[in-house]
């Protein structure tokens, strides 16, 4: 059997955060609960910047790393979004277009809330295996941009993100273990988005709901794997992370009912060891949605200690909803290859937001509305952002609407 897997990652977090014990404080949000939320900074999305352009700057490293017969050799293309930008056209055509990837390439966006990525995943990980050339690839990117609801405790956990994955049958950064999926999934209106400007749900209902897919996504896993055990087959766990606090609260219930009877102690250790290098990067960007579970993938890579080849268990979560627990494994070469991408440096680099800055790029995005026809952004508005974060590398950013169609541009500072 053919070994499919991720050959590369990359995460792209925006250019801008926000301190979250900041944004607690100024909102007059009770800072008792800083902790439970376990979070020091989210990322923030400039005005000009979008699902589009927030995929297509996470994938552009992975694509131009290739060679052109690599990059010709890539026939499918999925984006796994909640932040669409058309009820028809997939926003995956723009990207497939800033991409300059082959015109032999299937391509679609996928929806089913923060599942979607792993949904896109999965389809691009059977595509792969069950072709007949040797050095066929897909590309895989979840990319979400949250319209954050202020002065509410949802508030301080939503970020603005895309992890790109290239899918191929060379597995440098993870490879699946073939067949060894448990899925879960049932109708519930836990969170929802009842217009593209709003979430709505019941956050105590999704908490309970997340609890029960971890639990009944891994049950369907261990029937099908014989003798998986969730606390002894995984040398690393890596979780969709809305926020860290509600990966240690699932972890702890899951042990519960999973293995009765262990230590308090216990169970804190082993959260330490197996999910604390997980949420590392969680904890300085907040919940980028269909992306969250890769980008705590990259970051248990890039922070646990990996000196042999180790099994990792992997659980995405979508609201609505559905679950799937899978399993990778992955090797000291793997942490080289996600180490190259430069992703915690990128976290370290970006500019930090005062709060009259943050409430005024809020207001700013806000202005353009879904559907509207026509619209032209001021990408000065903002100068001393753009001009301090755009003065090496290009990125790609939206700079109008013309009759619906969204047009992009590739934004250096040191050019403007």
């Amino acid at each position: 059997m053919k070994q499919v897997g991720i050959e590369a990652i990359n995460a792209y977090c925006g250019e801008t955060y926000i301190d979250v014990p900041t944004l607690f404080a100024a909102r007059g949000l009770d800072d008792s609960r800083i902790g439970n939320l376990m979070m020091d900074r989210k990322s923030v999305a400039l005005h000009c910047e979008d699902a589009v352009s927030f995929a297509v700057n996470a994938a552009k490293p992975l694509i131009d790393a290739l060679t052109d017969s690599e990059r010709d050799a890539i026939e499918l293309l999925i984006v796994g979004t909640e932040s669409g930008v058309d009820f028809g056209k997939s926003l995956a055509t723009y990207v497939h277009d800033h991409l300059g990837l082959p015109r032999s390439c299937r391509l679609f966006e996928t929806k089913q809330a923060c599942y979607s990525g792993t949904a896109a995943l999965q389809m691009a990980a059977a595509t792969v295996a069950a072709s007949p050339f040797e050095g066929t690839k897909a590309l895989v990117i979840s990319s979400d941009v949250a319209r954050p609801v202020p002065h509410t405790y949802v508030e301080p956990s939503q970020g603005a993100g895309a992890v790109a994955m290239l899918v191929g049958d060379h597995p440098v950064v993870a490879a699946f273990d073939p067949g060894a999926n448990g899925f879960y999934s049932y109708e519930v209106m836990d969170t929802c988005r009842p217009d593209p400007e709003a979430e709505a749900g019941d956050t105590d209902l999704s908490l309970l709901t997340y609890i029960d897919c971890l639990k009944g996504s891994f049950t369907d896993y261990a029937r099908k794997v014989e003798g998986a055990d969730f606390l002894d087959t995984f040398d690393l766990l890596a979780m969709h992370t809305p926020f860290p606090g509600m990966v240690k609260g699932a972890h702890r219930a899951a042990l519960r009912k999973l293995k009765r009877g262990m230590a308090p102690q216990a169970v804190e250790d082993d959260f330490t060891t197996r999910l604390g290098p997980a949420i590392r990067y969680p904890q300085q960007v907040g919940n980028i949605y269909a992306g969250t579970v890769h980008l705590a993938l990259a970051s248990t890579i890039d922070h646990a200690v990996i000196d042999r080849e180790h099994r990792v268990g992997v659980f995405s979560y979508g609201s609505g909803c559905a679950s799937e627990f899978y399993s990778v494994t992955i090797t000291p070469e793997s942490r080289r290859a996600v180490r190259a991408m430069g992703i915690r440096e990128a976290l370290d680099a970006r500019y930090e937001l005062s709060m009259d800055e943050y409430d005024a790029l809020l207001t700013a995005t806000a202005e353009l509305k879904f559907g509207m026809r026509d619209f032209t952004f001021d990408l000065d508005r903002f100068p001393q952002i753009t001009k301090e974060r755009f003065t090496g590398g290009r990125r790609l950013v939206l700079a109008a609407v013309r009759d619906y169609h969204r047009e992009y541009v590739w934004l250096d500072g040191a050019a403007r």
